[in-house]
């Protein structure tokens, strides 16, 4: 078996060697859910919850392992990866309380009593992205086990190390053998053979949407259910009535967080034209003061990209004639840096303006009145998330529901609640997860009819 080289995108310095998992491993992985499956499912609905509790604790005591873990491996700020980790658990504490609330209904018709049930799938194919290794396992992880079913989960070949992990911790918590089984590979094999085993009941995907669109044609073989989130090109809208200020201070971190390696990221900044000028003079400073560099070092903000093929592919979408209005800065030497950029004015027919860069470049595109910015915002093939800023609660409100997009956010850049639901319109995804939607994509509603009449 091969082996995989864990490189550290700040140091560009291997980090770790572990086997490299192929088809067999990933059948192997599948045969233990298989057997696991009866038992767990079956397992009371409050042992169950128990279990999970004991699993969100454990995590939690070994938090700021992970968080270092995670901030080495993906390049993420120190402070950024301790703010995942606190999620993860909080994933796993609020789906800990759902094995006691799957409630079913009971249906009035002639002749007896109907009743809905809601059952667990059997054995689910997670595939995870390497931009929030842990975090996005957690989301696909927690509802998954909550409903009964039992988990292969393929975290991506850059960041496997968290995922290896919260396989032992899981153990040392009190899952069951089989329950939870992480196998580290590539997608190409390893994902693939998820898709195509007819042991699995359902692929939940997190990346990108070209591959997206193999994993729903490869499930198509065995009518697998599936949840994709992919990608995204999300629409910033910026009215001129808004607190400028503030949006232009709020813009960076939707954009630049994370390196820019995130599918919410707010990369098309769209500016009524009246206040162009002054949003992209106040936006300015807080670019250029962003701090990039070590993600390990408290201070800061922004690391590296996840590779050098990352950075390559990031650097095409700024040539030298591209129109830079802003460009902060980044560190010499070793490490996977690019700069934080914001190109403007940009015409949203142009390449960086359509196509997910995946990296720290923003695209400010000017428009004109509240037409023309819908018009902009929901001219691309993605819908996933987006905000709008305006001082007119209505017109506000208004944009948000006519924008084609399934995250939005009002005077505010966030995107994700444990609560709430999260999840694309167009081809940014299928399902949702997050929030009690997700329950419903990791189970099958069974009736049962029970006559009374003789």
């Amino acid at each position: 078996m091969s082996s995989i080289e864990v490189i550290e995108p700040a140091t560009e310095r291997v980090m770790a060697e572990l086997p490299r998992g192929g088809a067999e491993e990933v059948d192997a992985a599948v045969a233990r859910a298989k057997a696991a499956f009866p038992a767990w499912g079956a397992v009371n609905p409050a042992d169950r919850a128990a279990l999970l509790r004991g699993l969100a604790d454990a995590i939690e005591e070994r938090s700021e392992a992970l968080a270092v873990l995670e901030a080495r491996n993906a390049g993420k700020p120190i402070g950024d990866a301790r703010g995942e980790i606190g999620m993860v658990v909080e994933t796993f504490r609020y789906y800990a309380g759902a094995p006691e609330r799957l409630l079913g209904q009971t249906i009035p018709v002639g002749g007896g009593v109907d009743m809905t049930f809601r059952e667990p799938l059997g054995v689910v194919g997670l595939i995870v992205p390497w931009n929030f290794p842990l975090t996005i396992a957690s989301w696909k992880v927690a509802p998954a086990l909550a409903a009964g079913n039992c988990v292969v989960l393929k975290p991506a070949e850059l960041t496997p190390l968290t995922a290896l992990e919260l396989e032992k911790i899981a153990l040392e918590a009190g899952l069951p053998e089989g329950v939870l089984n992480v196998v580290a590979g590539p997608g190409s094999v390893c994902g693939a053979r998820l898709v195509e085993h007819p042991d699995v009941a359902k692929v939940a995907f997190t990346g990108s949407t070209e591959v997206g669109r193999g994993i729903a044609a490869g499930a198509a073989a065995t009518i697998k259910r599936v949840t994709l989130e992919l990608g995204g090109k999300s629409a910033n809208v910026v009215f001129a009535d808004a607190d400028i200020e503030a949006a232009a201070a709020a813009a960076p971190g939707a954009v630049f967080g994370n390196a820019g390696q995130d599918c919410c990221a707010r990369s098309r900044i769209l500016v009524e034209r009246a206040a162009l000028d002054d949003f992209l003079a106040a936006m300015a400073p807080h670019v250029e003061a962003l701090r990039v560099g070590d993600p390990l070092d408290e201070a800061t903000q922004m690391g590296p990209l996840i590779s050098a093929g990352q950075r390559e592919a990031v650097s095409s979408y700024v040539p030298d004639d591209a129109p830079v209005a802003i460009r902060g800065s980044v560190p010499d030497g070793p490490g996977y840096w690019f700069p934080p950029t914001v190109l403007a004015p940009v015409g949203n027919e142009e390449r960086a303006a359509r196509e997910e860069i995946f990296g720290p470049v923003a695209c400010v595109i000017p428009f004109d009145g509240e037409e023309e910015a819908i018009g902009l915002a929901n001219a691309t093939i993605y819908g996933l998330s987006g905000s709008v800023w305006s001082r007119d609660g209505a017109r506000a409100l208004r944009v948000a529901r006519a924008l084609d997009t399934g995250v939005i956010s009002i005077n505010s850049n966030t995107s994700v609640r444990v609560s709430t639901p999260f999840g694309g319109f167009k081809q940014s995804g299928v399902g949702r997860e997050l929030g009690p939607d997700a329950l419903e994509h990791y189970t099958e509603v069974k009736n049962v009819y029970y006559a009374t009449e003789g």
